[in-house]
């Protein structure tokens, strides 16, 4: 059988999605002074950098900290799988103490990653809020009670599929994708 594969938003989608995701961001943060993003990483690292690149060229909000965090050995399920791991890099060049944490990812999914990413953030200091912000939720898969603050659009998908978020910067397109496993 065939693998199939739809696709759930264009790349003009995409770009009107985090238009809207930086107003949201704009009227919950004003001026971003004490506010910092992180991007998950592999997958949330495009966003995090797309939507700080937006909010400074285009809404004129200065110096926005964005940095990226590896969550490979945080997770619950790092040791269950037969092949080694492969860290991601993590960079963090500012404190994290007492600010106002935005969680950025591609896709909310099981919520482990999240659950991950809140243990290693405390490597970097205590956030005074931390807020998660995803371009696609699929909603009706989680294992952990955790929901996004910003949502781009929710998605549903049976367990045998898998969202998968394409980016000019590694994919030459940005797109969405319903794909069969």
């Amino acid at each position: 059988m065939e693998p199939y594969r739809k696709q759930i938003l264009t790349g003009k989608e995409i770009e009107v999605m985090l238009h809207r995701l930086a107003c949201e961001l704009i009227e919950n943060h004003s001026d971003f002074s004490n506010t910092v993003f992180i991007g998950i990483q592999p997958r949330g690292t495009f966003l995090a950098q797309r939507l700080a690149h937006l909010l400074t060229e285009e809404y004129h909000i200065a110096n926005i900290p964005c940095g990226l965090l590896d969550i490979t050995f945080f997770r619950d399920d790092f040791r269950r799988n037969a092949r080694p791991l492969e860290a991601n890099s993590t960079a963090i060049d500012f404190i994290v103490e007492d600010k106002r944490v935005v969680f950025i990812d591609d896709v909310l999914y099981t919520g482990r990653s999240i659950r991950a990413a809140l243990s290693a953030v405390q490597s970097f200091g205590r956030p005074a809020e931390i807020e998660l912000l995803v371009l696609i939720d699929r909603r009706f898969s989680r294992h952990l009670p955790i929901q996004p603050d910003y949502l781009g659009k929710q998605v549903d998908a049976i367990n045998e599929e898998r969202v998968v978020v394409h980016w000019k910067e590694n994919n030459q397109e940005d797109a969405v994708y319903v794909v069969s496993k």
